[in-house]
Formats: C-alpha cells, structure tokens, sequence
C-alpha cells in the first residue's frame, strides 16, 4: 500500500509541475514587448506637455504630430486606436522607460545623437526641426540671435538650447530658466520678456493653440538641427525596420504632411521636407 501512495504522490507532484510549467511559459510569452506573438495592447511613450506635438487634453484625449506618428506607425504594426496605451515620457526619464520595457517605443521629440544612441537605439528620423526663437507677434527688433545681447531670453531649466545661445550667440543675453514652456510665454505676452527659444516645433505648437493664435510668431532661424527619431530598445533590429517601413509609407502616402499641416498649420511653420531614414540602415 506505502508504494501504491508514493507513486500516487508522485504522478500528482509530477502533473502539477507540469501544469505550473505551461502556465508560466505563457505568462511569460505574454509579458515580453516585442517577443514575437502580437499583444492585445501596445505602450508607445510620449510627451504630455507639448502642444502641437504630444498634448493630454484635459478630457483624456490626446492631440499633436507625434501623436499623429505614433498612432500611424502602431497601426502598421498591427493595432488599432483603442489599443494603444499612452505613457507619458519625460524628457530625463525616456532612456529608462526603454530599457525597462515600461514602453515599446518612444515618439517624444526625441532628437537622435550619439550621446542617446549609446543607451537606446532609433528608428528614422522622421522630422527634421532647428532651434529658433519665439518673440510677439509686433517684435521687430529681434531678426537674428545677436539681437538678444541685453535681452531677456526664456527656456525651461536645464535647457540645452538657451544654454546654446547664452554660450555662443548672444553671451550678454540675461537668461531665465522657468519650470515650463507656458510661463516663459505668460512673460512674453506681459512684455516681462523678449524671447522663448527650443526646438521650432515645439515653438510653433504652443503659437498654433488657439488662445495664442496672433499673438507670437517665430523668427525663422535655424540654430541648430534636430532629427526627431524614434526611441527602441537596443538590438530590437526587426521592430527598427517595420517602424521604419511605416515611415517611409506615412511620407508617400501623403499622411506625414497631412499631420504636419493640421498640427503646425496654425502658426504659419514653414517646415522641412521629411527627411530621409537614415536609422538602422
């Protein structure tokens, strides 16, 4: 009788290890981004801040170009609008939110450089922006960056832009370094200041929203380039090429400048070409 119930035993021991094996092979499968078998959903990153770019409304909704990308780009990998979860990427968080797999790709402004491209890899770049400078709609007396000598200039804190101009264009600028884009255009607007520098993009979105509209205009410089690429996970080769390959379709179909138009059309942006991939290549 002792050997019938240990081989009982052990039968049982045996199907329930089994049954826990399959189970958590599953579990796995499903939980690893990009691991081969589609998902049910799909986490892009991007920012919530940014008019005109990656903008949370305040009914849950969100608007913008890279939106617009993000949302074109995870349809050609296979999801629709409803499956696609939005986090918010911040600037200083987004390498981490890739390497931990919180995200499956990045479309945040997102400027490819070495710097970046050392931690996480790109696909693109997918718009091509320049730094340049946002003043009131009536300025005429600011045409190029040295006119900022003896000016107030505005950027966020720890902006790689105003620091750009403060160090090399217009060293006797008097910089202020506030905690977000929407009080450096408060000041502008009171006349407390005379310039708002980043990334032309980012400019012109927050000069397209309707409550801005008329009231500030972009100078047309271009400081410096900016590829925005989008962000992956390093060695992820196959998700590269298909984000890739729905670049290149979103420009020939006419989607890219489509989003474009509807998104900086407002502000009167005169924006580049889409430039070529030149990512994974």
């Amino acid at each position: 009788m002792k050997l019938i119930k240990t081989g009982a035993a052990a039968t049982l021991a045996l199907t329930l290890a089994l049954t826990a094996t399959a189970c958590g092979g599953d579990k796995d499968k499903d939980s690893k981004a990009g691991s081969g078998g589609k998902k049910d959903k799909i986490v892009v990153g991007i920012k919530f801040d940014q008019p005109g770019l990656g903008l949370k409304t305040p009914d849950g909704k969100f608007t913008g170009f890279d939106v617009d990308v993000a949302t074109y780009v995870a349809k050609e990998l296979g999801y629709e609008a409803g499956q696609i979860e939005f986090k918010q990427a911040v600037s200083a968080e987004r390498e981490n939110l890739i390497q931990n797999g919180d995200v499956e790709f990045i479309v945040a402004s997102y400027s490819i450089n070495d710097k970046r491209k050392a931690k996480v890899d790109f696909a693109g770049p997918y718009f091509l922006a320049h730094q340049d400078l946002l003043v009131r709609a009536d300025e005429s007396g600011i045409t190029k960056a040295e006119d900022l000598n003896d000016k107030k200039l505005c950027s966020v804190t720890g902006s790689t832009s105003a620091q750009n101009v403060k160090d090399k264009l217009a060293p006797k600028a008097n910089l202020l370094q506030v905690g977000g884009y929407s009080e450096c255009l408060t000041g502008l607007e009171n006349k407390n200041l005379d310039a708002l520098t980043t990334d032309n993009s980012i400019l012109a979105g927050y000069a397209a929203q309707e409550k801005n509209q008329g009231k500030f205009k972009l100078v047309g410089l271009s400081l410096s380039n900016e590829n925005y690429g989008i962000g992956l996970k390093k060695g992820n080769k196959d998700l590269q090429t298909k984000i890739n390959t729905a670049l290149k379709k979103m420009v020939q179909d006419g989607s890219w400048e489509k989003f474009v138009k509807a998104n900086f059309g407002p502000a009167n942006y005169k924006n580049e070409p889409a430039p070529q991939i030149t990512e994974g290549s």
